[in-house]
């Protein structure tokens, strides 16, 4: 599974490119606005730190508006995707950003059959919002599990990209689920591999090669 960040701020996207281990990022105007950053600047500065898709969030709700922010969007950089909302206008809107050649995101997925629209219309990327219907009482890893049998039944190639991750444990289900690729905040990508018994574990391996006087010859 890859796993894309979910920021708009360049610094915060460098220190955690700086594993080797970020696939891409998603940003949208609230992580943009939290920034104070010009966004096109922004975008632009993401765009040269991580060589995978960056997707840039239209802030236009009719389909004509969707595609000319696209089209602006898409000569920033070329690993730019452009992510439009799950309407119709954003449908229409990512059918023709599609056939010009561009990756299209649709965001804002709260149902399988929203899913399967959006990969008839040419989507690269489908954003289901797990923890958002999480915090209305629905399973959100059901909709990824619905979401990737129907891909399968019918070969589409739309991948399914899981958002509004809020804890590690998405992370987990959504890899077991069949995700394509997860977008996480920060702060979780930071503790995907964080446990105690790992700080525990090194902390005595650490203490026994002190006691043994273990150490390494410099070359």
């Amino acid at each position: 599974m890859k796993l894309f960040i979910d920021s708009a701020d360049p610094k915060e996207i460098a220190e955690c490119a700086a594993t080797g281990l970020i696939d891409g990022v998603t940003t949208n105007p609230s992580l943009a606005a939290k920034t104070g950053l010009n966004f096109l600047e922004s975008l632009e500065r993401i765009c040269a730190l991580v060589p995978g898709s960056i997707s840039a969030e239209v802030l236009a709700v009719d389909a004509q508006g969707m595609i000319s922010e696209g089209e602006r969007f898409a000569k920033v950089a070329k690993n730019v995707t452009i992510k439009v909302p799950l309407t119709w206008d954003g449908l229409k809107a990512c059918r023709a950003l599609s056939d010009n050649g561009h990756k299209v995101n649709v965001t804002l997925c709260f149902q399988p059959v929203q899913a399967m629209m959006a990969a008839k219309a040419g989507a690269t990327y489908i954003s289901p919002f797990i923890g958002r219907l999480d915090d209305a009482g629905q399973d959100g890893m059901e909709l990824i599990r619905e979401i990737r049998h129907i891909y399968d039944n019918y070969d589409f190639k739309t991948e399914i990209l899981a958002a509004s991750i809020r804890h590690v444990t998405h992370v987990r289900d959504c890899a077991l689920a069949g995700a394509d690729v997860a977008t996480l905040p920060p702060a979780i990508f930071r503790a995907l591999i964080q446990h105690p018994l790992t700080d525990k574990g090194l902390a005595a391996f650490l203490e026994d090669a002190k006691k043994a006087g273990a150490k390494l010859k410099a070359e």
